[in-house]
């Protein structure tokens, strides 16, 4: 016999989980803007390849939390949904170490600031280690964290527009960095777009 409230404890679980990766992934994104525009950090390309994974990576919560709101939520599309999440994760951790790796020689100060000591693309791989790890936890318990379908709410719309602001204001950056042109500079230095 199935202990309803445990069931419905455990569901608003799984799409207040969704929303959490939705949002941390939120505030990461903002957080690269406050490096761009703020200290002027220009991103290269692999800072922005990290950036398009993330997003990538929010498609699978995204997509959970919309199956939600239509009702039409299954066991099989919650993990669909974090299958996609846990194999963005794994293609962005390749492109973090990669980055690390161009950076891992003595006296090489890295690219861009440091947070607490980390830079950003060391913080990006433990983003993307961290991310695999919750998928992989959400998958093995889909069947109990499945969302009913009644956890929609207003705090998930606000978190969806969020999400969208941020793929719009990272398309407009990388066409204000690059400009005309078909690749991003390995080391930009301005807005191409519009020098």
């Amino acid at each position: 016999m199935i202990n309803t409230k445990q069931s419905t404890v455990t569901s608003q679980m799984g799409f207040w989980g969704a929303n959490l990766f939705i949002f941390a992934y939120n505030f990461v994104l903002a957080g690269g803007f406050f490096f761009q525009f703020a200290l002027h950090e220009f991103p290269c390309p692999l800072c922005m390849i990290q950036r398009y994974f993330m997003m990538l990576a929010c498609f699978g919560p995204l997509y959970i939390i919309l199956a939600t709101k239509k009702g039409t939520i299954t066991p099989q599309k919650f993990m669909r949904g974090y299958g996609l999440s846990l194999l963005a994760s794994l293609l962005g951790a390749s492109a973090s170490i990669r980055q690390i790796l161009l950076h891992i020689a003595p006296n090489d100060p890295g690219y861009g600031s440091a947070v607490f000591g980390i830079h950003t693309y060391t913080w990006a791989l433990i983003s993307f280690i961290v991310v695999m790890f919750f998928c992989s936890f959400m998958m093995i318990f889909a069947k109990e964290l499945c969302p009913k379908g009644s956890e929609y709410n207003v705090i998930a719309t606000i978190n969806i527009w969020i999400f969208a602001v941020l793929i719009v204001a990272n398309l407009f950056a990388i066409i204000a960095e690059e400009g005309f042109h078909f690749l991003l500079p390995s080391d930009p230095t301005k807005y191409l777009l519009f020098s």
